[in-house]
């Protein structure tokens, strides 16, 4: 049975997330690039509502009993499959979590 409270409190969380996101974005690439500290807040803040996302996905997949998922990509496939998500949805989360690990392997080298 899907957890309605867990999965709203996620969704309240990404809520929050993109809130604050818009709140410390600059106005434009040139400011984001001129401070170190910006563009960190910016891409942890991205990182952390990409992995709220894919937490509401495992909530879905689980309280679903949609199957044992292997790895996220699996959490993604899996909704698609049932006919939760759309193949256009399903590639933009694809792509929103490979930007994530990009971002968590590229944090310490900015």
């Amino acid at each position: 049975m899907l957890d309605r409270e867990r999965t709203l409190a996620k969704l309240d969380e990404l809520h929050g997330y993109l809130g604050e996101l818009r709140h410390i974005v600059p106005e434009s690439y040139a400011r984001y690039m001129e401070s170190v500290e910006k563009r960190r807040a910016c891409e942890r803040v991205l990182q952390i509502a990409v992995e709220c996302v894919m937490d509401v996905c495992a909530l879905f997949v689980s309280g679903l009993r949609l199957g044992l998922p292997a790895e996220e990509d699996d959490l993604i496939e899996k909704l698609e499959q049932a006919g939760l998500i759309s193949s256009e949805m399903a590639k933009v989360l694809k792509r929103m979590k490979g930007f994530r690990n990009i971002l968590v392997q590229e944090y310490g080298r900015n």
